[in-house]
């Protein structure tokens, strides 16, 4: 089924312009994510983030390795955001995420990689940790409709959210593809530097789930045009709940929401070394996941069956 992406009512209707607006004032003080660190963005300062006024982006190309009805044949059109709300030590896109690899841009620049991507074949545009730059993305998805973007919206994030700022997205973002992480505040903390994780997490799978349900709508290609696709990444030692995020999404959310379940971890930056961290997971721990994942009675998803040595 092919569906008009929701930004395009809203720019016709003059709502995305206000929504645009709104998130600005979100700015100064900062308070896009639930760390609310007050710092005064619109003067340049940098945030707990490490990100200012205007976007700075890592990279932008088709990426051919996200969940099938996100990448198709032709690959998902992914920006890749530098900085982070985050601290973990296991990141796998730490020069990105953690040591600000990439290039300030103006929102015009990012405007026009939308519509390149677009030209290159993207079957959707997707923002990769977006979080703290969504006053940003908002303009410049703006001046991107009026060049001629009609690509499905994804936002892919940590899924440390403000259901505030969620809420401008509503109608804009057509796919969620955020991160359930962790099932304790503690271990969020200790191992990303989250401060109360586990309950913002939530709400804001919650607010995702209530905007687009537990449908994930596909045109004939089989991409994804609106929907939720919730990551859970299994870390080594139990270390993030598995069965227990898992238990919550099923009973909380709904057993037919889409799941993707991952076990691709390897130690990376700071967990090179890391008495819990410094491992892969171990078949037996992936087989574990693998037990929860049937245990909830989830559905729909994916699973890495080879990931683990």
């Amino acid at each position: 089924m092919i569906r008009e992406p929701g930004y395009l009512a809203l720019n016709r209707s003059g709502e995305l312009a206000r929504r645009v607006e709104a998130v600005y004032d979100l700015l100064a003080p900062c308070r896009l994510c639930p760390r609310e660190c007050g710092t005064d963005r619109l003067s340049s300062e940098e945030g707990f983030c490490r990100s200012g006024a205007q976007p700075k982006v890592a990279s932008w190309t088709l990426h051919p390795w996200e969940e099938p009805p996100i990448s198709g044949a032709r690959g998902s059109g992914t920006i890749f955001f530098s900085g982070c709300t985050g601290r973990c030590l296991f990141c796998q896109n730490y020069p990105i995420s953690q040591l600000g690899v990439g290039n300030v841009v103006t929102v015009e620049r990012l405007a026009e990689m939308m519509v390149e991507l677009q030209q290159r074949g993207a079957h959707n545009v997707n923002l990769v940790t977006p979080t703290h730059f969504v006053p940003q993305i908002l303009a410049a998805l703006s001046l991107a409709v009026e060049m001629g973007l009609r690509l499905p919206l994804v936002y892919n994030s940590s899924g440390y959210e403000s259901v505030e700022v969620l809420r401008l997205l509503d109608g804009v973002v057509d796919v969620w593809l955020p991160d359930a992480k962790y099932a304790t505040d503690d271990v969020a903390r200790r191992l990303s530097g989250f401060s109360r994780y586990v309950e913002h997490n939530r709400a804001a799978l919650r607010e995702m789930y209530r905007q687009v349900g537990d449908e994930l709508l596909l045109d004939g290609e089989g991409i994804a045009q609106r929907g939720l696709i919730i990551r859970h990444l299994v870390l080594p030692g139990g270390l993030a709940g598995t069965r227990e995020v898992l238990h919550w999404i099923a009973s909380e959310l709904s057993p037919r929401v889409h799941v993707s379940l991952m076990g691709q971890y390897f130690p990376a930056y700071r967990a090179v070394g890391h008495p819990l961290l410094g491992r892969k997971l171990t078949t037996e721990e992936y087989e574990d996941a693998l037990a929860a994942f049937d245990e909830a009675d989830l559905k729909r998803g994916w699973r890495q069956e080879h990931a683990c040595e």
